[in-house]
């Protein structure tokens, strides 16, 4: 059987060292499309190594390797074809602000198998820590079409919850450059979805799409600079749903609403909507969270 569920929960974390630099930082941001205008004092923290601020979300990138999603599919008792694989979702944890340089240790797990009988769902968790002690904690949901039936948990609901009601606090809207994929690649993703036609097509897609963790870093840039006035290290959780793809050269439309903490103190909850602006706001980010201090 290509998951063998009980292997894959056995199995210990598999542990790597991981480092990286400034020069991984910046072509992280331009990758999720940071930099515009490119003299904007605003963009600079994001691109000028002399001001560098790191947002969060770059840990699901640091290092280099495969992202957690196809790092995932070499796990044990995991044996699956590319083409059949969807990233379900998306977790992270903040335990201290990621710094602009940094060498660590990442210890990567399967912690959870759901059987949802046309498919199977892999969680893996990576914890991150450095000589100073934990720095962050991810969970990527791995999605595998024609892999369930084992008789397994089916796990929690995939339905995604629907946006609040009411009118939002903010609209951003966020064009999505036409090689903003080949660009993100050079981030360590090499899947050809998001580059080779061919492959595309096989996996049932029109067109190559946008990779979701890119899509994933520019709303959390949305976030933070539109309600926590660029500040990065507010950040302590970041969790979404990938309901749909996005075609490199479409715009993102990102709606936030904003909830303070009951107790004040400058900390709250953003939930966000992420969709395609221009076919007919077909949702992209579905369950999406910001935490912040």
């Amino acid at each position: 059987m290509p998951i063998d569920a009980a292997e894959a929960l056995a199995a210990g974390p598999r542990v790597r060292e991981i480092a990286w630099d400034h020069k991984d930082v910046q072509l992280y941001h331009l990758g999720i499309g940071a930099g515009v205008p490119a003299t904007d004092p605003r963009e600079l923290r994001y691109t000028l190594e002399s001001r560098l601020h790191v947002l969060p979300s770059f840990a699901t990138v640091a290092g280099g390797g495969p992202p957690g999603v196809i790092g995932g599919l070499s796990m044990p008792g995991v044996d699956v074809d590319l083409a059949h694989v969807l990233h379900g979702g998306q977790r992270l944890r903040l335990h201290r602000p990621v710094p602009v340089r940094g060498r660590a240790s990442a210890a990567s797990r399967i912690v959870a198998a759901y059987d949802k009988g046309t498919a199977a769902v892999l969680v893996l968790r990576t914890d991150v820590t450095d000589a100073e002690g934990p720095l962050w904690t991810d969970e990527a949901e791995i999605f595998v079409r024609g892999e369930g039936g084992w008789g397994g948990e089916r796990g929690p609901s995939g339905r995604p919850a629907p946006p609040p009601e009411e009118a939002p606090d903010h609209v951003v809207e966020r064009p999505v450059r036409e090689d903003q994929a080949l660009l993100y690649r050079l981030c360590g993703d090499w899947n050809p979805l998001h580059a080779d036609p061919e492959f595309a097509a096989r996996a049932g897609f029109d067109r190559p799409v946008l990779h979701g963790l890119c899509t994933y870093g520019s709303t959390l840039k949305s976030v933070v600079d539109t309600v926590l006035d660029g500040e990065v290290a507010r950040v302590r959780e970041y969790g979404t749903r990938f309901a749909g793809v996005v075609y490199p050269g479409e715009t993102l439309r990102v709606r936030m609403w904003r909830k303070a903490a009951p107790d004040g103190g400058g900390a709250g909850t953003v939930r966000v909507a992420v969709s395609a602006a221009r076919r007919d706001d077909a949702p992209v980010l579905a369950d999406t969270v910001v935490r912040y201090a």
